[in-house]
């Protein structure tokens, strides 16, 4: 016990010695910003948020958020950050699972902004209250409160993904505590909302910059941009390391424009090629997180039991908090009530073996969900049943060996089928992914179109993809990893202590000049004038 207190002391001390140094550099850098800025004459200022991405250290969005910012004031453009100052009575990242009423880590949040916002144009939002709100929310039940508008402002709408996704599962409880929540993630909508317009009010700006712009706070200060007419971009990370997304769309639905003429070069294919066999073998990481370093096979035991079926299935889940996203959802009502028709489609074909597979997501340390696909199997158990097997988040089980051994694949909207899309097989796609923008899987419209194409695939000889599904798999997997992942590698690396976070290199400021720097002329470009924010075809990370 006495190690493990001395290791848990050395751990904290590194990391308050990490930040501390972090802090010190941001601070040096702003003040350099500061000094060599020249805002231009009447030029409209662009306005910066970011409450949902960072409590008490830098992460990869606040970094994208802050280093952008820098880059558009040493061009001459003006900024104002909004920033939270204790101002919400509960923040998204600030909740606590385990105690859902304890009050939100503010005074170790202040303190990392007091670095992040050093010699910056801010306005802080407070606290307030509004006393009429809160009494028109005291006694609703959690259906109701999920449904309410205020002054037209719809809050619960505006708070739902932020519960889900900080909640960890899709359907909500109707207790004391899930509606405490509710209620204080609405009235901070109010509070940002009202803020937020008063700040437009005064600045003026010409453009709005904000993280992911799914959560209630940027959710908030998204929707009354847009109603005076303002562009807005949110930003999320992209799919290479320490790269971001920016767009004009919802980042989370990554929204991409691929001219229909666009063809891959054989230079283009191989290096989209080198970057898939590293995949294939586990070697990837998003967000700043590795998977799998290595992945295990298939068995000689899966082999012979699925030797004595017919064909087999593999069926792909993904997270609740990805999965929970309002636009996922637009054929069937949640994953759950699609893995449900997954097991009545099993049990009219016991000589199908369906491998359903939990996302390696799901389990993991902080994220954990608490409406999870394991819960789900134990509680329908699948585990009885001779021809479905289930495969725990946890096992690193490899899903592209069970890809080539399938008769054809069936996903919610997780990555693995835009890959699987890519090696050939025939997916069968239940919820809206990024990459069904474009034809790249069978994605029916409705639950009935769903149920018949199963059947129908289930009962063919052979399945087949369609000719341009690889196509544009490819397509849509090379422009994400090299036109629209902006590299910011130039300026970051992990900070050694949190997983997803990160430390400043060492580097001058004129190297974030949009003119020095390719990724801050895309950006700078599609804030200002309506850019793509795309690369050119040169790769954006090495390989």
């Amino acid at each position: 016990m006495l190690e493990k207190i001395k290791s848990f002391t050395r751990g904290h001390l590194r990391w308050r010695w990490v930040r501390w140094q972090n802090d010190r550099r941001i601070e040096a850098l702003a003040a350099q910003v500061k000094s060599a800025s020249q805002p231009a004459p009447d030029v409209r200022p662009v306005v910066f948020f970011n409450a949902s991405t960072r409590l008490s250290g830098l992460s990869l969005n606040a970094a994208y958020n802050l280093l952008t910012a820098w880059s558009l004031r040493l061009s001459g453009v003006p900024v104002v950050h909004f920033a939270c100052r204790a101002g919400l009575e509960q923040c998204v990242l600030g909740l606590n699972r385990e105690d859902l009423a304890a009050a939100p880590p503010c005074r170790a949040c202040l303190a990392q902004s007091q670095a992040v916002y050093a010699h910056a144009d801010v306005r802080w939002l407070e606290k307030g209250r509004d006393a009429a709100l809160e009494a028109a929310l005291r006694d609703l039940p959690l259906e109701a409160l999920l449904a309410f508008t205020w002054q037209e402002v719809p809050l619960g709408e505006l708070a739902l993904p932020a519960l889900r996704w900080t909640l960890r599962r899709h359907h909500l409880p109707d207790t004391d505590e899930v509606r405490g929540v509710a209620r204080r993630f609405m009235l901070g909508a109010w509070q940002v909302t009202c803020a937020f317009n008063r700040l437009l009010d005064e600045v003026k700006p010409q453009a709005v910059v904000v993280f992911n712009g799914m959560f209630y706070p940027e959710a908030a200060t998204r929707r009354a941009a847009r109603q005076r007419g303002l562009p807005v971009f949110s930003h999320e990370v992209g799919l290479q390391p320490f790269s971001a997304y920016f767009t004009p769309g919802e980042a989370t639905a990554y929204p991409i424009d691929i001219p229909a003429d666009f063809e891959l070069s054989a230079a283009q294919n191989q290096q989209l090629d080198a970057y898939l066999a590293r995949r294939f073998k586990g070697d990837f990481s998003m967000a700043g997180i590795r998977f799998w370093p290595e992945m295990t096979g298939l068995s000689p035991e899966f082999e012979a039991k699925a030797a004595a079926f017919r064909q087999v299935v593999p069926v792909f889940t993904n997270v609740i908090f990805d999965t929970s996203q309002p636009h996922s959802n637009v054929v069937f009502p949640h994953m759950f009530a699609w893995l449900d028709e997954v097991l009545a489609l099993a049990e009219s074909r016991p000589d199908t073996l369906f491998v359903i597979r939990a996302h390696p997501d799901e389990s993991r340390p902080g994220k954990e969900s608490r409406e999870s696909v394991g819960a789900w199997a134990a509680e329908r158990q699948v585990s009885r049943r001779d021809n479905v097997v289930f495969v725990e988040s946890n096992q690193p089980f490899s899903s592209y060996e069970m890809i080539q051994r399938a008769k054809f694949v069936m996903i919610y909207n997780s990555t693995i089928g835009l890959e699987a899309a890519i090696m050939g097989a025939a997916v069968l796609c239940a919820g809206k992914a990024r990459f069904t923008q474009y034809p790249t899987v069978f994605f029916p419209a409705t639950v009935d179109d769903f149920r018949q194409t199963a059947q129908d695939f289930l009962a063919a000889e052979k399945v087949s993809p369609r000719p341009e599904f690889a196509r544009n798999a490819r397509r849509f997997l090379y422009y994400q990893l090299y036109r629209t992942s902006l590299p910011f590698d130039a300026w970051l690396e992990e900070d050694g202590i949190w997983r997803g976070f990160v430390r400043l290199k060492p580097f001058g400021i004129k190297e974030l000049l949009p003119g020095a720097s390719k990724t801050m002329s895309v950006i700078a470009d599609g804030i200002l004038r309506g850019g793509t924010f795309l690369l050119d075809e040169e790769p954006c990370a090495k390989e």
